[in-house]
């Protein structure tokens, strides 16, 4: 195991620069996922861990040693792409022993490591099995076997679950995190989908157009978003925004429709604020049912079971609420609302950060 430290990395392809200067430290045995919208670079900064990509500037650490010019089989880390990457002609064994068969290791220490990690991931009655006759759970427990059989110093996952089923999704992202706990081994994860990094991460680094915006724990994260785009990709669903400025009696948001604006209120604004153009965030969870509320007119109603998702209108604007509580009313009737003004949150108009 061993940590990895990237210092002011960059990427460019001719004078399109796609990554700008990112710096990240992952410890030993931390689990770090990058998430982002698709664009975002965070595949490419997997590839050049590693060493899949060139670097164009800066510098990636794998333990005390520098590795920008190693070539990847020399880097001691082991990658699970999204695709599987199996032989499909090889048996389940003989894919998940395949590297240490070219690195001509013993046969009994082969088998040894086959079988551990057959037992880890729940294939030791599946080893003579092709790809062909394995699900799409089983074909990416696979391809994580074979990872585990190399027994890497850093695991690197390029977003391994997009090719499955939201059950099977689910019960892989389980898997993982325990597999991660057992054998502690340094992982690093891309993924789109940010429920996948709130639920896995111990640390998550939100990128965009190929820097970082953010980075801390999940909580962290979703609590203290530093700028609007964090604010708005952490968290499903995502966090209503409303334009308009600070004033005395709370937050006026603007009505786009050009009626009367409506005042929400705030928990403490910044001093100094008033008369500020800023931006309103409040979570869909944080919206609660409130007969003596703002009046809001119910757009849709999506119930899922423990919860409903209600699209209403007001102010001109519409805004996602979700309720623990069973509602009655319908489509076209009103409902009284309120935010929680504790963990509401107020933007900078112009610059996007928090106030």
């Amino acid at each position: 195991m061993a940590s990895v430290q990237i210092a002011d990395v960059r990427k460019a392809y001719g004078s399109t620069q796609v990554i700008h200067g990112v710096d990240i430290d992952i410890d030993d045995g931390e689990f770090v996922i990058l998430v982002g919208p698709s664009g975002c670079g965070k595949s490419t900064l997997l590839r050049m861990i590693a060493g899949l990509e060139n670097i164009s500037g800066g510098e990636i650490r794998i333990g005390p040693k520098v590795v920008n010019d190693v070539p990847p089989k020399e880097r001691d880390i082991a990658m699970v792409f999204q695709n599987y990457a199996l032989y499909p002609h090889m048996t389940v064994a003989d894919n998940m022993a395949f590297s240490m068969k070219l690195r001509k290791a013993p046969k009994a220490e082969i088998e040894e490591r086959v079988t551990r990690a057959a037992q880890i991931l729940g294939l030791a009655n599946l080893l003579e099995r092709y790809p062909r006759q394995l699900s799409g759970g089983q074909r990416q427990r696979v391809a994580m076997g074979r990872a585990i059989v190399r027994d890497p110093q850093v695991f690197l996952f390029d977003e391994p679950l997009s090719n499955l089923d939201a059950k099977l999704r689910v019960q892989m992202r389980t898997e993982i995190k325990e597999l991660h706990q057992r054998l502690k081994t340094t992982t690093v994860y891309v993924t789109h989908d940010q429920i996948e990094a709130m639920t896995m991460a111990d640390k998550i680094v939100v990128m965009h157009d190929g820097i970082v915006e953010q980075m801390g724990a999940p909580l962290d994260l979703y609590d203290n978003p530093n700028n609007l785009f964090v604010a708005g990709f952490i968290g499903s669903p995502a966090m209503n925004m409303l334009k308009g400025k600070i004033t005395a009696a709370g937050f006026e948001a603007v009505n786009p429709k050009g009626g009367a604006s409506l005042v929400w209120p705030i928990g403490k604004a910044p001093a100094g604020s008033e008369g500020r153009e800023a931006v309103y965030g409040v979570r869909p969870e944080h919206v609660r049912l409130d007969p003596n509320g703002i009046k809001a007119e119910v757009v849709v109603i999506e119930p899922t079971g423990s919860e409903t998702q209600v699209v209403v209108r007001c102010g001109g604007q519409e805004l996602t609420c979700v309720f623990r509580e069973r509602i009655t009313a319908q489509p076209g009737e009103s409902i009284g609302i309120s935010p929680d003004t504790s963990v509401t949150h107020l933007f900078d108009a112009a610059s996007g950060k928090r106030l």
